[in-house]
């Protein structure tokens, strides 16, 4: 019959594994790194897994494709529930392995055994909070000293990408936000310190992204109590598509919140 199923583009995928655990009905496999739709008849088109697909690597085509089987999306979902049971303390123990590439090999062995992804979906997007102790220093010069012999990071929250980032999160409640250019952080020295601090960081580049951030930080500056935008942008072209899409997501957002534009150049000075 003909209807109304997903397309995985391999090329966008960058194996994050967000659709698979979006995906309900289990008609997604993560395979070689890659995310794949291996059971065309648990496909439902209802579409779950395109929102959660940070590169849009997941659309929606018209072609010849089985009928829909929901009893034996059922059926497997009864089981995968009596697997996750059995192996939720391996995921636990994957996640602990320090060694960065002998965890990924390790969970990649575990779902191809058909084991479940870690409760959160892909480990780089799981969100979570940083708690930043302040030095109880005595004054200002010990404070200025303590900065130059041992810099401390002022990133409050993981992840910090604008397309990984969630749209709701509880770390947006009164925030802050900080939307800066990838590159700004290795031009300007002093990042963490002068913009980073006490704010939550999002930060992206249009041009190696690709893609136009707006509707995404319309949505988190629109559900979230926001109360103020920081924009830090690169003196390049480019960058402009950083600014614009932060400017279009205040305006689109229907709020009235106090934001700034702060340009670096690529020596590392703020112009304005």
């Amino acid at each position: 019959m003909i209807r109304k199923i997903i397309h995985i583009d391999e090329e966008k995928c960058n194996g994050c594994g967000l659709c698979a655990t979006a995906c309900h009905e289990g008609a997604i496999d993560m395979i070689n790194g890659k995310a794949k739709l291996v059971r065309e008849n648990y496909c439902d088109g209802f579409g779950d897994c395109l929102p959660g697909c940070p590169t849009g690597a997941i659309t929606f085509e018209e072609r010849e494709a089985p009928a829909y089987d929901e009893a034996a999306v059922k059926a497997a979902q009864m089981q995968k529930i009596k697997k996750l049971e059995e192996d939720k303390m391996t995921t636990e123990e994957i996640m602990k392995i320090e060694n960065e590439e002998e965890r990924r090999a390790a969970m990649m062995k575990h779902l191809q055994e058909g084991g479940s992804m870690p409760h959160g979906g892909c480990p780089g997007s799981r969100a979570m909070q940083m708690k930043r102790e302040e030095e109880a220093l005595e004054n200002k010069e010990n404070i200025q000293q303590a900065v130059i012999s041992k810099p401390v990071s002022r990133l409050n929250q993981w992840p910090c990408q604008i397309k990984l980032l969630p749209t709701q999160a509880p770390f947006y409640d009164g925030a802050k936000l900080l939307i800066a250019a990838d590159c700004t952080a290795y031009a300007y020295a002093n990042m963490h310190e002068d913009f980073m601090k006490g704010k939550i960081t999002l930060i992206g580049c249009p041009k190696l992204d690709d893609i136009d951030y707006s509707e995404k930080l319309t949505e988190i500056i629109a559900k979230n109590d926001v109360k103020s935008v920081t924009i830090v942008r690169m003196e390049v072209p480019c960058c402009g598509g950083l600014q614009r899409a932060a400017e279009n997501a205040l305006r689109n957002s229907g709020k009235f919140i106090p934001w700034q534009v702060v340009t670096i150049s690529r020596d590392g000075k703020i112009l304005g």
